[in-house]
């Protein structure tokens, strides 16, 4: 395995790799949408502004089978949003990789590299910088965090009775499990996301070190990653407003 340039900032072990690629993932998805909405044409639209047209309508049909469309049209830039940068963080990772091998304590910004911290005569590490993001538990973990405090949030705003009363239900004595089930929402999608990518990029060092012999178990993998990929960013989306239905709409009689 290779490790992770970690630097201590400020008493917190600070992954400057995890940094980039989300930097690179934004700077992706905001070049993406900016170049799909230059030019908008009515009777003659680009290839890139249909594919922009059709995830649009993708994500309104994932926000409408979760609860009425009327009712979840603010959340479809949420949805969005979500769902591209997920599959751009996703697929980073599987073109290519940037390592760089280090021999001696090495530092950045003047913090020393973690890594390298004990590397003696004759030692080496391997310091991964190009990466997929979501493979990284802190960054999954940071996503989950963003939709748990929303979730709630909406709930709190737009469903108060009904969000604080289904904490009791369908009996009081329930409520310790009920909050252990809310709490349990972001961890399960942090750890879905990232054991996913993670265990895939595991994969793809592993085959990569058959040499010549491991070509046709790459492109492989490489075209089911990019399946998985998909997938996971398919199932955060949904899940997301899966929960935001959940929390924030009630009809009379029942509870969502």
């Amino acid at each position: 395995m290779h490790d992770a340039p970690i630097i201590k900032l400020g008493g917190f072990n600070l992954d400057l790799s995890a940094v980039l690629m989300l930097f690179v993932s934004g700077a992706i998805v905001f070049l993406l949408c900016v170049i799909a909405t230059r030019r908008l044409s009515v009777e003659n639209p680009g290839k890139l502004q249909n594919f922009m047209e059709w995830v649009v309508e993708f994500v309104q049909g994932i926000i409408g089978s979760t609860m009425d469309m009327k009712k979840g049209k603010p959340y479809v830039s949420l949805g969005l949003t979500l769902i591209l940068f997920i599959l751009v963080s996703n697929l980073l990772g599987l073109p290519m990789g940037i390592i760089t091998e280090a021999h001696q304590p090495e530092t950045i910004f003047g913090h020393i590299i973690e890594a390298t911290r004990t590397l003696g005569h004759g030692d080496h590490a391997e310091i991964l910088w190009w990466k997929s993001p979501t493979a990284d538990v802190s960054v999954t973990a940071g996503l989950a965090l963003v939709v748990f405090i929303l979730m709630n949030f909406l709930g709190l705003k737009n469903n108060r009775k009904h969000y604080l009363k289904h904490y009791v239900e369908p009996f009081p004595i329930l409520l310790p499990l009920n909050i252990i089930e809310n709490l349990a929402k972001p961890i399960a999608l942090a750890i879905r996301l990232y054991a996913n990518i993670f265990a895939g990029e595991v994969l793809i060092t592993v085959i990569l070190k058959l040499g010549f012999a491991g070509i046709p178990f790459m492109a492989a993998w490489q075209g089911f990653s990019i399946f998985v990929g998909a997938l996971q960013a398919y199932i955060f989306t949904i899940l997301t407003m899966v929960y935001i239905g959940q929390m924030t709409i009630h009809e009379e009689g029942e509870s969502h």
